[in-house]
């Protein structure tokens, strides 16, 4: 039997689209109290957590995913239901099939099989598992992260379930992630006639060249792990839908995804400083997603890659390129953060799916590293 694949399957049936968790966790701990560890109930709001440890000593390796999915989308652009895991050619569909129920299922099989090789194995083990991922993510991991971290319980490997995989299973590593802060930005001019522009002041004129500007400003060169900073403008938004009205102000939104080559305090001073010296009336409000991090080396990196070459015969590739995720959390404690899942290639699809053959060997990976780190 292949037990991740039939764990996986039974996550996938829990209807657990974000914030909900619909069961996923009090599954995982029915399967990880047995063997050893103390389940700690984390409710922040809405949000339901887990901390789960095995053992009370250094170092400590931590599986870190979450329960909750994105929403299905159109049921009706289903080849079957969302939640009701089902397989075809060779396929494994369901809505979190990638992201991320495969690895969490993968992370609890190789634990168990790990456990029972290891009794006595060194260190300890301990799972991180929020429902509020693919949310807000204000009552997940790092409500979770500010208690450990007022109690000094701190990790010093951790494995995030992240589906990375690009081509085939282990070909990609996420070994860090850009940094994401978003930017609310109000124009003010003056509301009139189209007749009478004279009258009036076109917020939107008077925007366009410092939107010229900024859109091609570089902000800095990049380095060896991660690209230069990117910034877009996703929404603007002006008028009062009347034809023969000049707008009052114009309301825009933009994202920074930036390197550690920058901060984000000088990525907000630059801004405002372009805003002030084009003349602007404006008001700006900044929300941090997250700060870049980085785990260029380490045991973690190390046992890692050696364990994708010797299950899949591959050479993986490290990279910190993609959207943020919990790992932007945890990092910060000063803990090597890698992410290492299955393939990406359908997530927040309709008919998102894991290839069934990645399943065991996704479970060999992180046994081995399990091996590498802690066995005694």
């Amino acid at each position: 039997m292949n037990h991740t694949l039939e764990l996986t399957k039974a996550l996938i049936n829990r209807n657990s689209v974000t914030p909900e968790d619909a069961g996923c966790q009090k599954l995982l701990c029915s399967r990880l109290e047995p063997i050893g560890f103390k389940v700690e109930h984390m409710r922040f709001e809405e949000v339901d957590n887990i901390w789960l440890r095995k053992g009370t000593e250094a170092p400590l390796l931590c599986f870190a995913g979450h329960t909750d999915v994105v929403p299905t989308g159109p049921i009706e652009e289903w080849n079957s239901d969302p939640f009701n895991a089902e397989i075809r050619d060779g396929l494994l569909y369901g809505r979190g099939a990638a992201d991320m129920k495969a690895s969490i299922a993968a992370f609890t099989v190789a634990t168990e099989r790990f456990i029972a090789d290891y009794p006595n194995h060194k260190g300890s083990i301990a799972y991180l598992i929020t429902s509020d991922e693919e949310g807000p993510s204000i009552n997940g991991t790092v409500k979770v992260i500010e208690t450990l971290e007022a109690r000094n319980e701190k990790m010093d490997w951790c494995l995030v379930g992240e589906p990375s995989s690009t081509n085939t299973l282990g070909d990609v590593v996420k070994n860090g992630r850009r940094g994401s802060i978003n930017g609310y930005i109000t124009i003010r001019g003056q509301q009139g006639h189209v007749a009478y522009p004279h009258l009036a002041d076109n917020p939107i004129h008077l925007a366009t060249p410092m939107l010229k500007a900024l859109t091609a400003m570089q902000w800095d060169e990049g380095n060896k792990f991660f690209p230069p900073t990117t910034f877009q403008i996703s929404n603007i938004n002006s008028g009062t839908g009347a034809t023969n009205v000049i707008p009052g102000h114009i309301d825009m939104i933009c994202n920074f995804r930036f390197s550690t080559e920058v901060t984000e305090a000088e990525l907000r001073e630059r801004v405002e400083a372009l805003l002030d010296e084009h003349g602007l009336d404006y008001d700006i409000r900044w929300v941090l997603s997250g700060n870049p991090f980085l785990t260029a080396e380490g045991e973690l990196v190390e046992a890692a890659t050696e364990s994708i070459l010797e299950v899949t015969g591959t050479s993986t590739e490290l990279s910190t390129s993609g959207g943020t995720s919990d790992g932007r959390f945890i990092a910060p404690t000063g803990a090597q953060v890698l992410e290492l899942g299955p393939r990406n290639a359908t997530i927040h699809q309709v008919n998102e799916c894991v290839e069934v053959d990645d399943l065991e060997p996704l479970e060999e990976i992180y046994y081995r590293i399990l091996k590498k780190l802690l066995a005694a």
